[in-house]
């Protein structure tokens, strides 16, 4: 069954002088939230942006995906610490994004594991929809 996911903004102004609040998203789950041209091209002074939500959609959807891939192939890990990094430039739009995960899976070697969090980089739904971005890394590492 496929599910929808909304998000109410409203914005007054023009660009660079105007702000924003995501009002409402169909969870509840947070908003408002302030978001201005400052917040995504300078400095974020307690607002978001578009991007910061982008990479936490990502991290939580890549963690979600390894999860799974390390859960089906006989793996469960203990813990994922994912984190994700998206790079705006004005003008631009979106020029990289990175993962980074640090994970403590039981009886598993590194080969492996940096097999399976390549494949959930490539196949998680998000990554999927930034396949765009020109260049993107992933840093998997086994916990020592």
């Amino acid at each position: 069954m496929a599910t929808e996911r909304k998000a109410q903004v409203t914005w007054q102004g023009d660009l660079l002088n105007g702000s924003g609040t995501i009002d409402t998203v169909t969870s509840g789950a947070f908003g408002p939230l302030d978001v201005t041209w400052a917040s995504r091209a300078e400095d974020p002074s307690g607002r978001t942006s578009p991007e910061e939500l982008i990479a936490a959609a990502w991290a939580s959807c890549f963690a979600m995906a390894l999860s799974n891939g390390l859960a089906k192939g006989g793996n469960p890990p203990e813990q994922l610490e994912t984190s994700a990094t998206v790079t705006f430039q004005p003008g631009e739009g979106i020029t990289k994004g990175a993962l980074t995960v640090r994970a403590t899976v039981p009886d598993m070697d590194a080969d492996a594991f940096a097999a399976a969090a390549e494949d959930a980089k490539k196949n998680c739904p998000v990554s999927k929809a930034l396949a765009g971005i020109p260049e993107i890394a992933l840093d998997a590492q086994l916990a020592s």
